[in-house]
């Protein structure tokens, strides 16, 4: 069996927090060529580099990064133990780092994460951008879940389990003068409006694209967003109407003074958690899960 010299990754974890050798040197009452050697020797062991230099500090390497990860929860755990072995509260609350697919309704994020944050001790960590991103950062455990609007695409070829938490359907949102003419001969008194629509590509869109073809609707696009937050504060400012999901419909309309014009419950938004397990095991992402399907599936 091959051991791991827990020193020298001691060493190297304050390497990598500290950003210096000078300063992780003078911490550990080392000298700097002592403290090099020691990275040099935990490198050898492992076979890889994890660290380069970049002007006169230290950066890690992609593994150096997936190393410093396991050796911040090592060290965490730890310092727990020794912690409840001397019977002092650990005070140490369970990290839960989340992926929030940047389509994702901000306010769908928060519903969704706030069960988890009040029923558990967790300091929550969260990280918004392109799905492929995300996965490429859960796959080598930088994540513990993505929180997605559609399932992993059959493009990417991750080992992750798609958990469904919930779906509702969809409402178009205006100002209150807008809405009193839109919501005559709803829907048909959609086509010529302008409309604040999210990019071609995604989810939404297509659905929305699809619904008005089905529906002989023609849309004036004033204006086409990747983010669902910009996208809500032009329509509060009577730019155009906008679709979001029907099970936020309160938050919406009390945050951007806007009214629900109506809903096309054929289009049904989906909403999922990305995990490397087939079965969920991390307290928070248990408790979010059961919350969620509890909650969102109510607006079916």
């Amino acid at each position: 069996m091959e051991w791991l010299n827990y020193h020298h990754l001691l060493y190297f974890w304050t390497v990598a927090r500290e950003g210096t050798l000078a300063i992780a040197a003078e911490r550990l009452h080392l000298t700097q060529p002592t403290l090099s050697a020691q990275i040099h020797t935990l490198e050898k062991s492992l076979g890889v580099k994890l660290f380069e230099r970049v002007g006169r500090r230290l950066q890690l390497t992609e593994t150096g990064q997936l190393v410093f990860r396991y050796a911040d929860d090592i060290f965490a755990i730890g310092n727990e133990l020794m912690d409840t072995v001397r019977g002092r509260p650990t005070g140490a609350p369970l990290r839960l780092r989340v992926g929030i697919v940047d389509v994702v309704p901000k306010l769908i994020a928060h519903r969704l994460l706030v069960p988890a944050l009040s029923a558990t001790d967790v300091r929550l960590v969260c990280f918004e951008g392109k799905i492929d991103q995300l996965l490429a950062r859960l796959s080598i455990h930088e994540l513990d879940l993505v929180l997605s609007d559609a399932p992993i695409p059959a493009n990417l070829k991750i080992n992750g389990f798609n958990h469904l938490l919930g779906e509702c359907g969809v409402s178009i949102f205006a100002t209150k003068s807008m809405a009193a003419s839109l919501r005559r001969k709803f829907p048909s008194s959609l086509s010529g409006a302008k409309w604040l629509l999210p990019m071609a590509n995604n989810n939404l869109r297509r659905a929305l694209d699809r619904w008005f073809d089905a529906h002989q609707i023609r849309p004036v696009i004033a204006g086409e967003f990747e983010d669902s937050a910009l996208t809500k504060v032009f329509g509060q400012k009577g730019f155009g109407c906008f679709a979001g999901p029907s099970a936020i419909n309160r938050e919406i309309c009390r945050q951007y003074q806007v009214v629900v014009v109506g809903e096309i419950e054929p289009i049904r938004e989906q909403f999922y958690a990305i995990t490397l397990e087939r079965r969920v095991h991390h307290p928070a992402v248990v408790t979010l899960a059961k919350s969620a399907r509890e909650d969102l599936l109510r607006f079916k």
